[in-house]
């Protein structure tokens, strides 16, 4: 479980570690996100399955969005209200 202390990076420092080093993702309304184009429903299914993979691994949790043709992965700390280093962790992953 994520402790309240857990540090919260500022919107200038999660646009400069985007660019840096996920410069797939982008930030928007509180959340950092990828959306990955799938070639249809079998390959999203698997994206699907991979993500849920890795963050049950991670034991964190992102929100999908998933479509015929595409999968968008939301990452943020809900228990300390923003993007923390776990978000980072599994974003790059």
């Amino acid at each position: 479980m994520a402790e309240a202390t857990e540090r919260t990076y500022s919107e200038a420092e999660i646009q400069a570690k985007l660019q840096a080093e996920l410069p797939h993702w982008y930030f928007e309304d509180g959340w950092i996100r990828r959306k990955y184009k799938t070639s249809g429903w079998k390959a999203t299914l698997m994206v699907v399955n991979t993500v849920g993979h890795l963050a049950e691994a991670a034991w964190h949790h992102p929100d999908l969005t998933v479509s015929y043709a595409f999968v968008i992965v939301k990452l943020c700390t809900h228990s300390a209200k923003g993007i923390t280093d776990k978000d980072w962790a599994l974003a790059a992953r």
